[in-house]
């Protein structure tokens, strides 16, 4: 979240490494893959238990998703959905959705049905333990305390170091200043995220030698459980130099690494052109495209059009295909109240999924929780019919060239090959869009069938072809 409120197993372990070990082709033939993050959609199993991923890995793969966001992998304690982001210790995973057994079980199983996992990661801060102690020392005494307490068992969860000490010290963070002015980019980047009323907030690491070796070592690890994908959670906060040091080339290799660097709109925002540009430039990770979030909200509203979703790339509205991680809905815009402004209405949401799993551009990513904001509508969204539908779609025009056909204020129709059309319609009226079928390479006499309504199909049989669009519907008609 960009704003919060609030390896080499011991002896236990011998019989559980065997067991990766076995399963390691799988993960290794995934990782081949990986680096070049292909437009398969991720699915955000968004503080899902790991042992809940694992049971569902089947149902995640036969309903069209290659890679699965999970839970931050590392010690952290607390039930709340925040107390994932705030890390103790990297050398192990242990917190109330799962440890490093589980997490390698799930690994496994995702890998065995062609699905890569994905790791959500922090590196910019430790959890703020001041209301328990004084010192800087992580995870601290009462940690390590546990550690010697239990050491077969944590010996067992070890990922890499020696847990007998603590990890960082007070050399490993920056001055204990509270972040003031988040349009600063000096303070964004050095200074702490406080919550307010004398919070002291939550300590910030430093690039020194000690703390990179440390996060590329913690990355090393996750990798060599099978882990593909990073998501740097708060990458606003983190310098370039601290990024790019401990995302070196062989970190990179193999995998998709993007950072969360949350705009309120692309080029000419503040701080578009004073986080994520720069961002962009500096680093040679993806990013969550909130250009292109912000551009589709804003076409949906009453007061929008869709005509500005036709190359919203060009007005720098987007980003790159190759940099970015499309979406309707992240973590953070439902759980925070600094960001529900942003939730989509519902049906609104949905059109954005067709726009976003129908069109050529970014890896989209869908959201799914446990109701964890109250809200009651992303819970089993993953297995949404029309949205699974839509994933089906998308899988099967991953290749092919887009062209819009047609668009306007309420509609958009645009043509993926010679495959797929999908039409998109906001308003509350029917639309009709015509279209010269002349030089088209959408094939005549041949029926195309809407994945959202197989009770819809149509045949283009003439030079000006009719595209009737119903109102607040989507099509996604495939040939």
């Amino acid at each position: 979240m960009d704003e919060i409120t609030g390896t080499t197993p011991g002896a236990r372990t011998r019989q559980t490494a065997t067991r990766w070990r076995g399963r390691l082709a799988a993960w290794l033939l995934l990782a081949c893959t990986a680096g070049a993050a292909q437009a398969d959609v991720i699915l955000h199993a968004f503080n899902w238990p790991y042992a809940t991923v694992e049971a569902r890995a089947a149902q995640i793969a036969q309903a069209g998703y290659r890679k699965v966001l999970v839970a931050p992998a590392y010690r952290s304690q607390g039930n709340e959905w925040w107390a994932r982001y705030q890390p103790q210790d990297l050398r192990v995973i242990d917190h109330p959705l799962g440890d490093t057994e589980s997490f390698a079980s799930m690994v496994q199983a995702l890998a065995e049905h062609g699905v890569e996992t994905y790791a959500d990661i922090v590196l910019n801060h430790m959890a703020n333990e001041a209301w328990m102690r004084p010192d800087l020392n992580y995870p601290g005494a009462a940690v390590l305390s546990t550690y010697a307490g239990d050491p077969a068992r944590h010996a067992g969860l070890r990922l890499f170091g020696d847990l007998s000490v603590n990890q960082f010290g007070a050399a490993d963070f920056g001055p204990a200043a509270c972040i003031v002015d988040y349009g600063d980019a000096y303070q964004v980047r050095h200074y702490r995220i406080c919550g307010g009323d004398g919070d002291p907030g939550l300590p910030d690491l430093v690039a020194n030698d000690w703390v990179v070796a440390q996060q590329r070592s913690y990355l090393q690890a996750l990798k060599g459980l099978g882990v593909t994908g990073f998501r740097v959670d708060a990458a606003k906060h983190m310098t370039f130099e601290h990024m790019n040091r401990v995302f070196d080339a062989g970190i990179r290799a193999g995998a998709h690494v993007f950072g969360e660097v949350i705009t309120t709109g692309g080029a000419g925002t503040g701080d578009y052109d004073g986080f994520l540009a720069p961002y962009l430039a500096q680093t040679p990770h993806g990013a969550y495209d909130f250009p292109l979030f912000n551009a589709l909200r804003n076409a949906l509203l009453p007061s929008g059009g869709l005509q500005a979703l036709v190359d919203p790339g060009a007005f720098g509205q987007a980003l790159p295909a190759a940099r970015a991680v499309t979406f309707a809905v992240t973590h953070d815009i439902p759980n925070n109240a600094g960001f529900r402004y942003a939730i989509l209405d519902p049906v609104d949401e949905t059109l954005a999924y067709a726009y976003l799993l129908g069109r050529d551009g970014g890896v989209p990513m869908l959201y799914s929780d446990n109701d964890e904001s109250g809200d009651g509508r992303w819970v089993d969204a993953w297995r949404r019919a029309d949205l699974v539908r839509m994933v089906g779609f998308h899988n099967a025009m991953q290749g092919r060239d887009m062209q819009v056909l047609s668009y306007g204020a309420c509609h958009l129709l645009l043509r993926r090959g010679d495959a797929g059309i999908v039409g998109i319609n906001k308003c509350g009226t029917p639309v009709e869009a015509t279209v010269s079928m002349d030089g088209s390479v959408l094939h005549w006499h041949e029926p195309y069938t809407d994945v959202l309504d197989t009770g819809n199909t149509i045949v283009i049989d003439r030079a000006a072809y009719t595209f009737r669009l119903p109102p607040r519907q989507a099509r996604m008609w495939r040939r």
